[in-house]
């Protein structure tokens, strides 16, 4: 796998090179590297009093090729994400074949089902087809999630509309472990990381969503609707997973407005429902809505409050409150330090979440950005001796400060700290937790145009 993954890349380069002098309007190459070093002292969960602080640097590595022609483009991301000093420095295999980050990122043809003298005309009528990015909105339900280094794309295929600021698409997809010569069971086992937004560890055996848009004249209003179906299991008294015929169907839907209010004020607001049953089976009846403001005092600052309401599971519910906000960016909305909604999870009881915003455009290549939350829980937390505890789980203080060098060269720099509560440390199953939690990071970003 590696060596083709090696191969496809060189003949790539070759096959875009070869062409350049002839052909700048139809081919391009462009690549990206990304190091990020990470000071992890409770970042993702409070640390016991007796762990110790973590320290490391990840690599992204890409090199996107593309293609552009009559009614036709293709694009091609390959990409390799590791750490350093995983592999040993005088061996050309890699230390564990568990941790190889070589793969196919994006492989995805499209093709234009109107002609140029349609499309000219802002029109658009096509099919995308193969691993893509899903991206929509604010990226609340479907993101492409680049904050983490490997990020999230899906194997399916996209129809695509558009005409005079309407937007209408809708998605399939359908997943199998390898060709079988019988049968269409699916073990729902993702390779590397949890294939949901908050770690659910099932991959959905198929999904279809249909996305409606319409642009405003300050802002743009979408309803999303979308199903994933997962494949149905048992597991026998010495818990052995088996799976079985049929899938539990999940439905989420809703809409999403952005807009402006006045000259100053940009307001963000959506809201969700999801029924169905969930990947165990269970029936599903949950919700989350959110709001958010941000008013522009100045060129320089701008600030405004926001606030998100997932819904949770009391003990003792006979059906699963607990929104999932799907194959999101929970890091862009639940705080940097990836408290809530990310692989580390914190219980089904759901999340309220009042911030505060605030952004500072220092110069034409520097902002800032400091935002504060304040975490707490949806439903009812009880210890295990079935005793009531505080809702609240904490504040949170993220200041992160972004410099663009130059156009394809960026540096950003964060600094973030936790304040968590004995009801966070609960939900988190963390014994004798530290009363403060600190996560810092720097991460250069480069992004060279080999070829456009």
């Amino acid at each position: 796998m590696k060596t083709n993954l090696y191969l496809l890349l060189l003949v790539t380069a070759g096959f875009c090179l070869l062409y350049s002098r002839n052909a700048h309007a139809q081919f391009s190459l462009s690549g990206q590297l990304r190091t990020r070093s990470e000071l992890l002292h409770g970042q993702g969960s409070p640390l016991s009093k007796s762990d110790k602080p973590a320290f490391f640097t990840s690599q992204r590595t890409r090199l996107n090729a593309g293609y552009k022609g009559y009614r036709t483009q293709f694009f091609v991301a390959v990409q390799d994400v590791r750490v350093w000093g995983q592999d040993a420095s005088t061996n050309n295999r890699i230390t564990n074949p568990a941790l190889n980050g070589l793969m196919l990122h994006e492989a995805w043809g499209e093709i234009s089902l109107l002609d140029t003298n349609q499309t000219k005309l802002g029109k658009e009528f096509a099919l995308k087809i193969g691993r893509q990015e899903l991206l929509y909105d604010d990226s609340r339900l479907l993101g492409n999630l680049d904050w983490l280094q490997q990020a999230r794309r899906h194997d399916a295929a996209l129809l695509k509309y558009g005409s005079n600021g309407f937007t209408a698409h809708i998605g399939i997809a359908y997943n199998q472990n390898r060709e079988l010569r019988t049968g269409t069971l699916y073990d729902g086992v993702p390779n590397g990381y949890a294939a949901g937004t908050n770690g659910i560890g099932t991959m959905y055996k198929s999904m279809q969503f249909a996305y409606l848009g319409k642009k405003l004249k300050q802002g743009n209003v979408s309803f999303l609707v979308l199903k994933d179906d997962f494949q149905k299991f048992a597991i026998d008294t010495a818990g052995v997973k088996t799976v079985k015929n049929g899938t539990n169907k999940r439905v989420t839907f809703g809409p999403y407005l952005q807009t402006k209010l006045g000259k100053a004020w940009n307001l963000t607001a959506s809201a969700y429902y999801q029924t169905g049953k969930d990947k165990d089976g269970k029936s599903m009846n949950a919700y989350m809505y959110s709001v958010r403001g941000m008013y522009g005092m100045s060129q320089v600052f701008s600030i405004g409050p926001g606030f998100d309401y997932t819904s949770g599971t009391a003990n003792g519910s006979s059906k699963n409150r607990t929104f999932d906000p799907l194959y999101g960016t929970p890091h862009k909305f639940w705080g940097q330090m990836d408290y809530f909604y990310a692989a580390n999870g914190f219980g089904k009881g759901g999340l309220a979440d009042f911030y505060i915003n605030s952004v500072i455009k220092a110069s034409e290549r520097l902002s800032i950005a400091i935002d504060l939350h304040q975490f707490s829980s949806s439903a009812t937390i009880r210890n295990t001796k079935d005793e009531k505890l505080s809702a609240n789980f904490g504040e949170e203080l993220d200041i992160i400060a972004t410099y663009n060098l130059t156009k394809t060269i960026s540096f950003q720099g964060g600094y973030c700290t936790f304040l968590p509560t004995s009801s966070l440390a609960q939900v988190k199953a963390v014994k004798d937790p530290q009363k403060m939690a600190n996560w810092a990071y720097l991460m250069i970003n480069i992004k060279p145009e080999f070829l456009k």
